[in-house]
């Protein structure tokens, strides 16, 4: 079985150029999404690729437009360009459903995939899953930055790390459009989700509103105790690779 690992571009149909990396290997695939202002070049990223070569799956990573080695300004951007972004690749370059592990924004982004293309969804591995964070961002911005925010189009938001970040009156204005808590959410493949419970960006409780909210008969969730946002350390890794083989176990039945 092949294992090379195939990086280039991909042109979206908005021409939107996309960098992505690819591993040949057996279906179902597994395809990795990032979270906001992160890159393909992240550890749970690395992991899973590694992983996945390492049985002989195919594997596919990407950096949306505005992040990492793909075309455009951040701040041009918002999750509705970023779900077509992944689209966009996703069935250009893969072959079939695919397991979907989407961290933090990249769990809102598969769930739109999800909403949107089902025929590209195998599964899905939500870590820290963040479906419509937008209008947590609104809810806490100080009076100021809401007028910042009308007025110059922009205001900065304070990051536990790295230096503050630009948050655009697009992002969630667009974010509204592409909420999935607030309608219909059918998920007809199996669902694993992953959540510290020390987590500071997204809380327990989303995950719990997300197992709630899903119309989905095989669906998990799994919280656990003192894990933060990031979700890197050798158990949680661990935790991710058990998830996906416990989806791909079921789809290779």
């Amino acid at each position: 079985m092949a294992t090379s690992t195939e990086c280039a571009f991909e042109t979206t149909p908005s021409g939107r150029r996309i960098a992505y990396c690819k591993t040949d290997g057996a279906g179902p695939g597994v395809v990795f999404l990032g979270g906001f202002m992160s890159d393909m070049q992240g550890t749970k990223a690395l992991f899973v690729e590694n992983w996945c070569r390492e049985r002989g799956r195919a594997f596919l990573r990407f950096d949306y437009s505005g992040h990492g080695r793909s075309c455009g300004a951040f701040t041009d951007g918002c999750v509705g360009d970023w779900a077509e972004d992944a689209e966009a690749v996703i069935a250009a370059v893969t072959g079939g459903p695919q397991v979907l592990v989407g961290s933090s924004m990249g769990g809102w982004i598969s769930l739109l995939l999800a909403r949107k293309r089902p025929d590209l969804v195998a599964g899905f591995v939500g870590i820290a899953a963040a479906p419509d964070f937008t209008a947590r961002m609104w809810d806490g911005f100080s009076p100021a930055q809401r007028q910042e925010l009308r007025g110059r189009g922009v205001t900065m938001r304070p990051s536990d790390y790295d230096d503050p970040y630009p948050i655009t009156q697009r992002l969630i204005e667009d974010g509204r459009a592409q909420f999935v808590m607030n309608g219909p959410l059918r998920l007809p493949f199996p669902v694993r989700l992953l959540q510290g419970t020390d987590d500071a960006d997204v809380p327990q409780g989303d995950a719990l509103a997300l197992l709630a909210h899903a119309d989905c008969a095989d669906i998990r969730l799994t919280l656990v105790r003192h894990a933060d946002h990031r979700f890197s350390d050798p158990a949680c890794l661990r935790l991710v690779a058990d998830s996906v083989q416990d989806i791909l176990e079921g789809t290779d039945a």
